[in-house]
């Protein structure tokens, strides 16, 4: 089974009501995930398995905002596990810090300096892609697509929750 880094966007009333009932937003998050139209589709996103290279690549470039796993723990009952742990949260505010921050780590950039065998030294999942060479340019286009819906959710004031499934 793969590990999945997987993002709901939620409006401020939507944020308010998932700190107080964890079980009405992680079914929000199964009827999103669920639904085949436009609109349920532009309240969630995955980084498939590139959720870790992210996270090691935005690290290394001095990114701001925790866009992998979140920057805040919720308020929730302990044992709360939406897959590999709990979901956590980034606030509306840090939304739009992290949209701030994209121009200076465009997609282009984000791999630069770094060899599949930095990534497989590194631990990074899925080490197997980078133990056979793979370049990780694919991480890019991920990054890519996760801006867009950053840029999105900054400009409706949206939070989201992010969770690795």
């Amino acid at each position: 089974m793969s590990m999945i880094g997987q993002y709901l966007r939620l409006t401020p009333a939507e944020l308010d009501r998932a700190l107080q009932d964890p079980g009405w937003a992680a079914a929000q998050a199964h009827a999103r995930y669920d639904r085949d139209d436009a609109a349920g589709a532009a309240r969630v996103h995955e980084t498939d398995k590139a959720w870790h290279a992210l996270d090691f690549l935005l690290s290394r470039r001095g990114f701001p905002v925790d866009v992998v796993f979140g920057e805040a723990d919720l308020p929730w009952p302990e044992g709360e596990d939406w897959g590999y742990g709990p979901p956590r949260l980034l606030t509306a505010e840090r939304v739009r810090a992290a949209v701030a921050a994209l121009e200076a780590h465009a997609p282009g950039s984000l791999t630069d300096g770094v060899t599949p065998a930095d990534l497989a030294e590194a631990n990074v999942y899925p080490q197997i892609v980078w133990e056979r060479g793979e370049e990780p340019d694919w991480v890019a286009a991920h990054w890519a697509d996760l801006g867009n819906y950053l840029r999105a959710a900054a400009k409706e004031g949206d939070a989201m929750l992010l969770w690795i499934s």
